[in-house]
């Protein structure tokens, strides 16, 4: 009911604006029929700022959409600084330029025109029949095997929305757990932990363990960590004869890459995790810190031997 009468308000309202604006017009043309145009414009504008004051009152009324139409219309006609009184020159230019902002709204289409239909349906058939193509490899694809140019975010758009109702880039083809899993026989890890001595002396403390029976192969301890002593733990920890395919490792500077080809020469993979994504390396990051809860916490090491030993 209450939107109903504001419904009905704004077409009564409307309905007057029309009307207001047909007199106007109305008596504009029947003043034309005067010599002078310009006059007759004149002598209307004038009219319509008097009619504003009200009997015995000095003070103007508010000036209706109507009105200001009006006003800004005729003032177009002649030299209208001179005969505006009821507000400033200021005013009147606002409401001219407020006019030609609805104006140019009005006219305006907003956003980039859409695409074709066809387009549409091929775009939304790449990604159903590709569930792990994301936007940018559909938008590749369009370039590089129709010549068609168009932007990843307006491929998402038109990509099917999932159950959820969140878009995604790309449905992966293999998660990191998943992986994990199904090659952990083969998977080693290692990572490296600071302690402090009694002294305050700071100790690194190098850890290489196995994915699938979580059972530590090398462990060591030294106040310089270079690349040559890394690499010389990765030789002792890894034997001639072994199955590992896998080693995974965060990027510390320390990994240089004399340490990954001397890695790869043993026949093993590198795999580094992404930046501040301990996650990736969770079976490390939970060894170091099982080593830190039931040694470290209860123990102050005195130096490298003790640590150790620790």
């Amino acid at each position: 009911m209450i939107r109903c009468t504001r419904w009905l308000r704004s077409l009564l309202s409307f309905a007057y604006l029309l009307f207001t604006l047909m007199c106007d017009a109305g008596r504009f043309l029947f003043l034309c029929l005067r010599p002078s145009p310009a006059l007759a414009a004149e002598n209307l504008f004038r009219r319509k700022q008097l009619a504003l004051y009200q009997e015995r009152h000095t003070t103007p009324r508010r000036a209706t959409n109507a009105i200001r139409i009006s006003l800004v219309w005729l003032s177009r006609l002649f030299d209208w600084r001179r005969a505006l009184v009821i507000v400033q020159p200021a005013t009147l230019i606002r409401w001219h330029r407020k006019g030609f902002r609805l104006f140019w709204r009005w006219t305006s289409k907003l956003g980039r025109p859409a695409l074709p239909k066809d387009l549409q349906d091929l775009i939304w058939r790449m990604a159903q029949g590709n569930p792990t193509w994301g936007q940018e490899r559909i938008a590749n694809e369009l370039l590089l095997k129709l010549g068609l140019q168009v932007s990843p975010r307006t491929v998402r758009k038109y990509m099917p929305t999932p159950r959820d109702g969140h878009r995604r880039r790309g449905i992966s083809s293999q998660r990191w757990s998943t992986f994990i899993r199904n090659h952990a026989k083969g998977i080693i890890a290692c990572d490296f932990c600071v302690a402090v001595t009694a002294t305050f002396r700071i100790l690194y403390v190098f850890v290489v363990i196995e994915h699938v029976r979580r059972r530590l192969i090398h462990v060591n301890v030294t106040a310089h960590p270079t690349a040559q002593w890394t690499l010389q733990q990765f030789r002792e920890a890894i034997p001639a004869e072994h199955t590992y395919r896998i080693l995974i490792h965060d990027r510390d500077a320390i990994f240089s890459k004399q340490v990954d080809q001397g890695i790869r020469n043993m026949g093993l993979r590198v795999l580094k995790t992404p930046v501040r994504t301990p996650v990736a390396n969770a079976i490390g990051e939970r060894v170091i810190g099982t080593m830190r809860r039931e040694c470290l916490d209860l123990a102050i090491p005195l130096g490298e031997s003790h640590l150790y030993s620790i």
